[in-house]
Formats: structure tokens, C-alpha cells, sequence
């Protein structure tokens, strides 16, 4: 899946060129911890899944603030969302 970004967003919203999602729709870290998630989102750096900020453990955010990775996709069916946490930008693809 390629997003068209228009230009007038940020440079990482406009640096994605595919879109990674998951092929597990789980929270790694939630299933190491036996917590549970609300909903998912993949990191666009590394790829990783983990639960959204609705979510009691905020594993995606925590993971921003730990290793700097701007963009998410969110990886609910049916959503076709991007959010750059640098930024605060949210585009739909």
C-alpha cells in the first residue's frame, strides 16, 4: 500500500512510501505482560505492533519516547490512518 501524501504535510508523514502493517493482531508487549489492548498500531520505522494510547499500558507511545520512531499506521481493519507523533499530524491513505 502506497499513501499519497500531499505536500504540504511533514517530512515523515511524506517519507512513507509503504505502509508496513501486521500479519498478528496483537500487542507484543501486552502479551508478555498478560495485559490487554483496545487497538493496535504498527510503527513505520521498525514495524512493531502495540497497543494505542486507549489502551491502560499506552505500549505504542511508550515505544515512541523510548526509541524516537515517528510514524504509526493504525492496524484495525478497515482503518487506513497515519499519525507522526513529532508533528502531530494525522492523515487518512
Amino acid at each position: 500500500m502506497m499513501p499519497d501524501i500531499d505536500p504540504s504535510f511533514c517530512e515523515h508523514l511524506q517519507a512513507i512510501t509503504q505502509v508496513k502493517l501486521s500479519d498478528e493482531h496483537v500487542c507484543e508487549e501486552c502479551i508478555k505482560q498478560g495485559t490487554q489492548w483496545v487497538h493496535l498500531r504498527t510503527c513505520q520505522t521498525c514495524g512493531v505492533t502495540l497497543c494505542c494510547d486507549q489502551s491502560d499500558e499506552k505500549h505504542m507511545t511508550k515505544h515512541y519516547h523510548a526509541d524516537h520512531h515517528p510514524v504509526i499506521a493504525s492496524a484495525q481493519p478497515g482503518e487506513r490512518w497515519l499519525w507522526c507523533y513529532v508533528d502531530e499530524q494525522f492523515v487518512e491513505y
